[in-house]
């Protein structure tokens, strides 16, 4: 005999145990009689039911006992008929779900000492949207936040979730709101859109709206009325024709009040704060501790637009509007006085246009059939548009060729640009001393491929400038570039844009963004002699409305009004759909565009700096300053990975060249998604559908090497 101490329920119990050949036998009998008990134990699991006071639920269990198991017995004991798919276990002490439900309490590492709740996984979310308006709906909360994402998207018929992302407020968005409220004397009851009847389901078998040309228009693409026929995109959408029109048309403007009371950043550290609350998108709403009907904001994250389609992206484009009118207003991306005005003088147009009553009744007087507007568009994509164009593309590479005057800063040195005969081919700038010496060795030859172009422009005072911040291998090499007149400008900008990111003239996109170039002067290039607004309509607007407060403070209300609407000729005539695209457009065109900034501190580095990152590149900037040192893109990159134990972010590029940091102002794995995030959205592409792999973006932004 022998005795052995088995540590099983009891640490004390002894056993005593018989030679080798019968001990088999004899432990199968006793795990077979009623002292089974003793190979099991007690686990408490809280319930939590809506509208219910939570209760506790004792079970006894066994290590093999699977977690579908667990649950089972908890509904069998708790014995209330009810619906219990959507509920869930959730271990509060290890912060997770257990949704594996094939997974033994062995294989989870579940022991008597665990906290479980048994919660239901959707849950009621407050959504702040980009036009102020908050949407209350149920949201999954054990869903990673990318498909719980996509899942709010679908509810609210926006296309490309992708685009965006969860934010949670800063301390510093609510903190005019709440010294508001306290000194107003009635409550501020806040408008809610309640979307609660019909909850986004992740992973339900609804239509995943997959992009298809012969998709029924939800809107009116040139007027922007919803068709009340064709009224959702999405066809389980909770929307009603009333809420889509509140989503899809833009918010009466707010008064200069409200504008004066909202959180405007100063400084780059300042906007590099707001950055700081990006949820992680591979881990769920209640492992990052948000709570149930918290308040989150919606917003756009990653700045590539893909496919704005007018016909299919009512909500889409007005969210967009709203999210660029915020950010200039706000003061989040800077502009110049002149855009400023432009930029009020669409908003104003738009907020015209929204409050008609033209505009919002549909006739349905030109309605088409749907097969043959189908048809119609089938026919318009194999001929292809721009045939011609293209032909000329695969034989030849266009290039510029003309006088311009060039400009390098110097120490001690006045500005005095100098002429000179500049040659455009491929991705280069090559400069001569005159038009005869252009088959010999140029002056310099400017490779721009992964430089910053900075528009120089005053409309008004006839000039248009290039300022190019070309990346060397110890900063910045800055040259500007005057044009003449606006044609010659619009060609130039538009080929050192397309160079910055590694195409050539040749490329479909470079008439347009020509086109586009003119446009935005036409609409600076203001003609007194065309104002024609009467003294009822200057009257009737609030100019402070549409301005930033600092742009509001140093001009008369009568003269801002003046200039607004003299701004305003320019884009009279503008449709509805066309203004807010413009305005996009024109806001995609600013120098500090797309950019989003942190607070880091470079290896090797004394003091701190800000990184910008966008969808093509990172540019280190002086925190103090704000003048561009080095810009890295994204096409050079080699690898990057994490040091979790130091938090630091290590990248390698081409060329040897290797930068590493640790970020102040977020935790590094935000600024780790947002380079990962921006990597896989330039992989989507016109020819594959809405359904995106998710797999592919949790590798590229998890940060695991």
């Amino acid at each position: 005999m022998m005795i052995v101490r088995v540590s099983v329920a009891s640490p004390h119990l002894l056993l005593v145990c018989p030679p080798l050949h019968v001990q088999t036998l004899a432990f199968a009998t006793m795990l077979s009689s009623s002292d089974f008990a003793s190979a099991s134990w007690e686990l408490v699991v809280r319930v939590e039911r809506p509208n219910e006071e939570e209760k506790e639920v004792t079970l006894r269990v066994s290590g093999d006992l699977h977690i579908g198991g667990v649950m089972l017995k908890l509904v069998e004991q708790i014995n209330i008929s009810q619906d219990w798919s959507d509920f869930a276990l959730w271990w509060e002490q290890k912060h997770c779900w257990l949704l594996k439900t094939h997974w033994t309490l062995d294989k989870c590492g579940v022991q008597a000492d665990a906290k479980l709740l048994f919660t239901p996984q959707h849950k009621m979310l407050r959504l702040r949207l980009p036009n102020l308006k908050t949407v209350r709906l149920r949201v999954s909360f054990s869903a990673v936040v990318f498909r719980a994402v996509g899942d709010i998207c679908r509810a609210l018929n926006i296309r490309r979730a992708e685009e965006l992302s969860l934010l949670k407020p800063s301390d510093e968005y609510f903190k005019k709101k709440k010294k508001r409220e306290k000194n107003s004397k009635e409550p501020i009851i806040e408008d809610i859109l309640n979307l609660e009847v019909s909850p986004t389901i992740s992973g339900s078998p609804v239509n995943p709206g997959l992009y298809s040309k012969t998709m029924t228009p939800m809107y009116d693409p040139i007027s922007g009325t919803p068709a009340s026929s064709t009224m959702t995109w999405f066809s389980d959408s909770p929307l009603t024709e009333q809420n889509c029109s509140i989503l899809a048309f833009s918010q009466p403007p707010q008064s200069p009040e409200v504008l004066a009371d909202m959180y405007q950043p100063r400084s780059l550290i300042d906007k590099a704060k707001l950055n700081a609350g990006w949820l992680d998108s591979s881990r769920s709403l209640m492992e990052q501790g948000i709570q149930e009907d918290e308040q989150l904001l919606l917003r756009f994250k990653y700045y590539t637009f893909f496919d704005l389609n007018p016909k299919y992206d009512a909500v889409r484009i007005n969210q967009l509007y709203e999210q660029a009118r915020w950010a200039i207003l706000l003061e989040e991306i800077d502009c110049t006085e002149e855009e400023m005005l432009i930029f009020a003088a669409l908003q104003y147009h738009i907020s015209k246009l929204s409050l008609s009553t033209e505009t919002q009744d549909f006739t349905n007087e030109s309605e088409i059939d749907e097969v043959e507007a189908a048809l119609s568009n089938l026919e318009v994509t194999l001929e292809g548009g721009k045939a011609d164009s293209a032909l000329e593309d695969i034989t030849d590479i266009p290039k510029l060729a003309d006088n311009l005057k060039l400009f390098r800063p110097k120490k001690l040195i006045l500005k005095a640009f100098k002429q000179y005969w500049f040659v455009f081919k491929d991705t280069s700038i090559a400069y001569f001393k005159n038009k005869e010496l252009e088959q010999g060795e140029p002056v310099e030859k400017l490779n721009l491929r992964g430089c910053e172009v900075v528009p120089d422009v005053n409309v008004a005072g006839r000039k248009f400038g290039i300022k190019l911040l070309i990346p060397i291998a110890d900063g910045m090499n800055e040259v500007y570039l005057r044009c003449d007149h606006e044609t010659q400008y619009a060609q130039w900008m538009a080929a050192c844009i397309l160079a910055s990111k590694g195409k050539t003239m040749a490329d479909s996109s470079y008439q347009p963004e020509v086109l586009n170039i003119l446009s935005f002067l036409r609409m600076k290039n203001r003609n007194a002699a065309s104002l024609m607004a009467s003294g009822l309509e200057n009257m009737d607007m609030n100019p402070e409305c549409f301005v930033s407060p600092r742009c509001a403070k140093k001009h008369k209300s009568k003269q801002l009004a003046a200039r607004i609407l003299e701004a305003h000729q320019n884009v009279a005539q503008m449709p509805l759909v066309e203004a807010k695209l413009q305005f996009i457009q024109a806001w995609q065109s600013l120098p500090e565009f797309g950019l989003t900034y942190y607070l880091v501190r470079f290896k090797g580095s004394k003091k701190d700096d800000i990184l910008g990152v966008s969808y093509n590149r990172l540019i280190r900037i002086d925190a103090n300053s704000g003048i561009p040192i080095t810009t890295w893109r994204f096409t050079n990159m080699k690898q990057w990975n994490v040091n979790w134990e130091i938090r630091q972010v290590a990248i390698e590029f081409d060329q040897n060249v290797s930068i590493a940091f640790t970020c102040l102002s977020a935790d590094c794995k935000i600024v780790h998604e947002y380079i990962g995030g921006y990597i896989f959205l330039s992989t989507r592409s016109k020819d594959q559908n809405e359904s995106l792999d998710e797999d592919l973006f949790h590798k590229l932004t998890g940060g695991q090497e």
